[in-house]
């Protein structure tokens, strides 16, 4: 019998150490152990009992109780700092604040309200609105309240915006959007399209530094420098700039040679292969002679590259009446109208992609050019339309 009772006790013990620290139910506990909800009840009730005649020990529900409540306040600490976090890079340069800097307390609670719309999937909205300082009521007469003229032309624009990012292969920043929405018939300043850029996450590619390939140690003759980094034309064909750049393919490298009109920056003659010899460079010369029957007198700039300093290039030159100019011996800015080509064309096409075959990288250079830099894409240095569209214009 006293064996009995001995084990009763500590499994009653046993019991009620398992309400204090489990977290579960009452009732859970009493159907796991097989026991009533009332006998464990009282031996709940004994149990503090104890406690009370022995004030020395340190209650175990009260424990319990203190870790429950210390718990939840780190939580509610984490989330707290979290909201801090997420609420600076919200609000630092570049972030909405700047592109909505608040002129008033509206405009400022507008902001928050914002924030906590975007945050609210990973946050109470009760303990956003608490730390950014805003009513919980405020925020939803926000959320609910139709939206302005001023979005509802946002959303116009933003689309169209979308729209003429993709069109760009993702190329265009904030100026030749601004003009590509405004020839569209939208009344639309810089600041509103760069702001709409950034708060949905366009970003124009960035352009990387320019390996140049020439190379000059050779014996052919150098021409003279008649350009002398004067690039302007008032006509097509008075000036055409040549260079050869190359890009990397999972085969090895493919070589661009590119004939560029400086009055226009149109490519009037462009040609690849896996070779740099001076082949390649006659082929894009060929093309822009058949294609533009230039008049005599045309101004050809190069480099000192032995491409272009070879006789049967020269003499190619010659035949057709044109004047032969070279960059000065290591000065890059000679040939720097060619250079901003390879520029272009690397940071918003060849750096952008893989390629497998030289064949792919053909073909996507042949669409790049013939389909998008030519035609279509906007150069601020002509006023934001297009070669194409330029020499149309200086035409008439």
């Amino acid at each position: 019998m006293t064996k009995q009772r001995r084990f009763t006790k500590e499994f009653e013990e046993e019991a009620v150490r398992l309400v204090a620290t489990s977290g579960r139910t009452q009732r859970e506990i009493a159907e796991d152990l097989g026991v009533g909800l009332s006998t464990l009840v009282r031996w709940i009730g004994r149990s503090r009992d104890r406690l009370v005649e022995a004030p020395g020990q340190a209650p175990q529900a009260d424990m319990a109780a203190e870790l429950k409540r210390l718990r939840r306040e780190n939580e509610i600490l984490r989330q707290e700092r979290d909201i801090l976090k997420r609420a600076t890079g919200f609000f630092r340069p570049g972030g909405i604040e700047e592109a909505q800097p608040c002129r008033g307390h509206g405009e400022n609670r507008k902001v928050k309200f914002t924030l906590i719309d975007r945050a609210r999937k990973d946050f109470p909205v009760h303990r956003l609105c608490q730390v950014l300082g805003v009513s919980q009521s405020g925020y939803f007469a926000w959320k609910d309240r139709p939206a302005s003229r001023r979005q509802r032309d946002d959303m116009v624009l933003l689309a169209h915006v979308r729209s003429g990012f993709a069109l760009s292969n993702g190329t265009y920043g904030s100026p030749r959007m601004t003009r590509e929405l405004q020839d569209d018939g939208f009344a639309i300043g810089r600041r509103r399209t760069a702001r709409l850029m950034r708060e949905n996450g366009l970003r124009a590619r960035q352009k990387r530094r320019f390996k140049r390939t020439t190379d000059s140690e050779h014996a052919w003759p150098i021409a003279p420098n008649i350009i002398d980094q004067d690039f302007t034309a008032t006509a097509p064909n008075q000036k055409w700039g040549v260079d050869i750049s190359y890009v990397w393919t999972r085969e090895g490298w493919l070589y661009l040679a590119v004939v560029i009109d400086l009055f226009s920056r149109r490519v009037v003659g462009w040609a690849v292969g896996d070779r740099l010899h001076r082949d390649l460079a006659l082929a894009a010369l060929r093309k822009a002679l058949v294609l533009r029957r230039p008049p005599q007198g045309l101004i050809h700039h190069s480099d000192r590259g032995s491409q272009y300093c070879s006789v049967e290039y020269q003499a190619e030159l010659r035949c057709h009446g044109i004047r032969i100019s070279m960059s000065g011996k290591g000065n890059c800015y000679d040939n720097a109208m060619v250079d901003t080509f390879f520029k272009t064309i690397k940071s918003e096409l060849v750096w952008r992609t893989v390629f497998y075959t030289r064949d792919q990288a053909k073909q996507a250079i042949a669409r790049y050019i013939d389909g998008f830099y030519n035609p279509i894409r906007r150069h601020s240095a002509l006023d934001y339309i297009s070669p194409a569209q330029f020499e149309r214009t200086a035409s008439r």
